[in-house]
Parts: C-alpha cells; structure tokens; sequence
C-alpha cells in the first residue's frame, strides 16, 4: 500500500518540471491512440449496493461506487470523453506544485460519450486500479481493449482513491489511506475489492440494461497493485469470472490459504517481481492450478503499467528508463494476448516463449507452465 504522496502521479520525488513541460502540462497531456478496428464510447455508472454499509466511512450509508464502461461502438461520437474531472485533477497533481491543477482535467482521450455501442454479445473484463489510483489511471489499456471488441469496467473503489467525483458533483477522497500499513488492513482492502467487483458484476450481467451485451461465459479480471491482488481472490470468490490478471501487485495474504486459480498472467517490474524479488509471488506461484505466467518487464517502475508511464514525462516528473509509450504498448500486448487466449480461444503464440519484439519481457520461471 502507498501513500498519496507517492502514487498521485507514481513517483515520490517533487520535481520542477521544464519550460517545455510546464507548457504541455497547460495544454494538458495525451494517451496513446488504440489499436483496434472499433471506435470506443465511454458510459460513467453510479451504483449503490443497498446490501452493503460503506466500509471505510459507514456514516455514508450504502456503498456507492463509480463505474467507466467503455464498449466497441458501431460508429465514433462526436463528444470526446473526460479523463477525469476538474475537482480530480487537482487532487490527484496537488503534491505537485508545478504542475496546474486543471493539467489532466484536459487529458485527450480517444473515446466519445456519445457513440452507440456494437449490439453484440461482448467478452467482459472488469478492471480493478491501484490502492489510490482513480480508475481513470487505466485507461489507455481500458481504450485497446474496447477497441479489439470487448467490453471493459473499470471500478472505482470510493475511498480508496484519491479523488471520486459523483454525478451530484461531491467528490471524496482517499480514507482508508489512514492508518498503518498492516497485513490486516491489507486483507480488508482486497475483501472489500472482491465484493465491489461482484457487485458490479451482478448489475452488468442483469437481463436489462448492458448485460444485453455481456457474454456471460467470457468474463476476466485485469487488475493492478492492490487490483492485482484482489484478481484472483474475486476469481475463487465468483466463478463466473474465468481468467485473471495481475499486474506489479504484492499479495496479501503473502501465502495463499489454498490451490488459487488459474488462468492467471503475474507480470510486474523486474526490479521487484523476479523470484529473488517480492516473496508473495515466489509463494503463490506453485499454487497456481492450471495455466499461469509470470513475467516481468525491464526498466520499469510501479506506474509503468497505467496510464502515468506516458503522463509523468509529459509534465516533467521523474519516469522510469524505460519510454512511457512502450510500457504502454508492452502491457496492452501481454494483457490483451491472455484475454484473446483464454475468453476467445485464439491462439496467442507471445505467451509462450520470449518474443524478440518484446525483448524488455522475460518469463519466470524457467519452469513455467506451458500449458
């Protein structure tokens, strides 16, 4: 678990940034285009689940959560979606003095709030974010996969992030970023993730509505840090999820209690996530039941796999060796090869053996299953 000061933009060090980049960061930054052959609209949905008190600030009542779904359209809107909100923007850049409120508020991203979606049955990837990251942080892996024809939801976990605006335009922030950081603590977070996320699940495979469009026999999770550790919980939590990833998350417990299934993709940066690395991985990783891959990626660092790999250089914050848009496109490529594999039985040959078109990517262990 991380700190505000650490994750609102992925790094720990307050920067001056250059001339040039305090010009661009006025202009506001820009993600990388998608790849598909779909244009993508984006919906925003405000769920309340009047079965569950709100776990870090029960006063609020019911668990209320945000939910950007972005879907393949049949044509491109003509109204460019948000990347976050004004009030969301200036919470997420605040331990930045240099770098303007508004900043990701103008963030261009590719899709439209306004397009018709495709009307038909969908693969469903839910998406999980970092412990404060807003989902939004997500989104230029949330774009690609919209953009190869599924449909992606990406859950924002109310108070564990630093800045959620709702539609009557409150907007809270992270507390259950107070306190220390304990097993326990962690072991609530991952608990609460796991009953937001088949929440959300229930609503999005109902009769009515978007579960129209949901292929119910193809659902996967694609989570990153605290998101990564809750992807395999919700996969033994509910079965109707088949395939999971986890993306430069720690696990928590550090040892699972049982068998933990597979499919799953482990993939984090090489400095933590090697088997000299981070422990939890070292003790998961035989209790995978089934297909699994571990794999770890150079020159990165924690935000190397949202959207932060490409907007720190952009305002002139301190980024990993390697370029924000290669991290990008590394991610989008392993996470949407497993995907493809595992929930539309394609064969994906980069799963199996090092790609010298990836040569940042190594595969853990030797051992690893080939299944």
């Amino acid at each position: 678990m991380k700190r505000h000061l650490i994750v609102a933009l992925g790094v720990a060090l307050l920067a001056t940034p250059t001339v040039q980049a305090q010009a661009q960061a006025q202009a506001g930054t820009s993600l990388p285009a998608p790849t598909g052959k779909y244009p993508v609209g984006l919906a925003s949905l405000h769920l309340v689940d009047a079965d569950r008190p709100d776990p870090w600030v029960p006063q609020d009542g019911p668990r209320q959560l945000m939910v950007s779904l972005w879907y393949p359209a049949a044509k491109a809107g003509t109204r460019p979606a948000p990347y976050v909100t004004p009030q969301e923007s200036a919470l997420i850049v605040k331990p930045y003095p240099n770098v303007p409120a508004h900043t990701l508020a103008k963030t261009r991203t590719y899709a439209t709030i306004d397009a018709k979606p495709l009307t038909r049955s969908l693969p469903l990837v839910l998406v999980s974010p970092g412990f404060s990251f807003p989902r939004a942080t997500m989104t230029s892996l949330a774009e690609d996969l919209a953009s190869k024809g599924y449909l992606v939801a990406a859950v924002e976990h109310t108070y564990e992030s630093v800045a959620t605006t709702f539609p009557d335009g409150r907007t809270t922030t992270c507390a259950a970023c107070a306190g220390e950081n304990t097993e326990e603590r962690g072991a609530a977070i991952a608990k609460s993730r796991v009953l937001d996320l088949s929440f959300v699940l229930d609503r999005l495979t109902a009769k009515s509505g978007w579960g129209r469009l949901v292929d119910r026999s193809r659902i996967g999770v694609v989570g990153f840090s605290a998101g990564g550790n809750a992807a395999p919980q919700l996969m033994a939590a509910d079965k109707r999820v088949r395939a999971g990833v986890n993306l430069d998350g720690s696990y928590n417990p550090k040892q699972p209690t049982g068998t933990v299934r597979g499919p799953l993709l482990m993939m984090g940066t090489k400095e933590n996530h090697t088997p000299a690395g981070d422990v939890s991985w070292v003790n998961w990783w035989p209790k995978v039941n089934g297909w699994k891959r571990w794999l770890s990626v150079t020159d990165t660092d924690h935000a190397s796999f949202t959207d932060y790999a490409v907007i720190r250089p952009q305002v002139g914050l301190p980024a990993p060796a390697l370029g924000g848009e290669r991290a990008v496109s590394i991610t989008r490529a392993y996470v949407g090869a497993f995907l493809d594999r595992h929930l539309r039985r394609q064969r994906e040959p980069l799963l199996d053996k090092p790609s010298k078109n990836y040569p940042e990517v190594t595969f853990w262990p030797e051992t690893a299953s080939r299944r």
